[in-house]
């Protein structure tokens, strides 16, 4: 009998508490509904930065960092078969274009074999040389090249 009571409670006691609670004053037991979010409702992307074309070379900040490209390349064509950098920066047309000539490294094969074309593994530019442009900075940078490192007065303060 005693079992049989206890869930007979157990059933109502769902039933009971929303009534409960309207009749304490509490005002609305749900939430009211909200439509479910949209996922083809989304911001507009801000604006691209406009390239720095300006051509003129960008002091490296650290040893072997590659060159940053200055000037625009949106529409240039690197792909297996075409390499639109290599028609200003091969050895063959530098003296036309003034362009700088790409470093000799890039014609060296991973087993240090120097070639008469640009090694594979260098061949798509883009991996290790990005164009700059008129971003501001997200974040922050307090880097300092070593010249600057190296060449700052000292502080006096004895390091051991």
């Amino acid at each position: 009998m005693r079992r049989h009571l206890m869930l007979a409670l157990a059933a109502a006691l769902p039933c009971l508490v929303p009534a409960l609670l309207a009749a304490q004053g509490t005002g609305q037991v749900r939430e009211p509904f909200r439509p479910p979010i949209q996922f083809t409702d989304e911001d507009p992307a801000p604006p691209i930065p406009a390239d720095v074309t300006d051509d003129r070379r960008v002091a490296r900040n650290y040893p072997e960092q590659p060159p940053v490209i200055p000037h625009n390349i949106r529409d240039y064509q690197i792909s297996l078969n075409n390499n639109q950098c290599l028609t200003c920066h091969s050895r063959q047309f530098t003296g036309a274009t003034q362009a700088p000539m790409i470093s000799i490294t890039h014609y060296i094969d991973r087993e240090g074999q120097t070639l008469g074309a640009v090694a594979p593994r260098r061949y798509f530019c883009t991996q290790c040389h990005v164009p700059q442009t008129m971003a501001q900075p997200i974040v922050p940078n307090t880097f300092k090249d070593m010249d600057s490192l190296i060449s700052r007065p000292s502080d006096g303060g004895d390091r051991r």
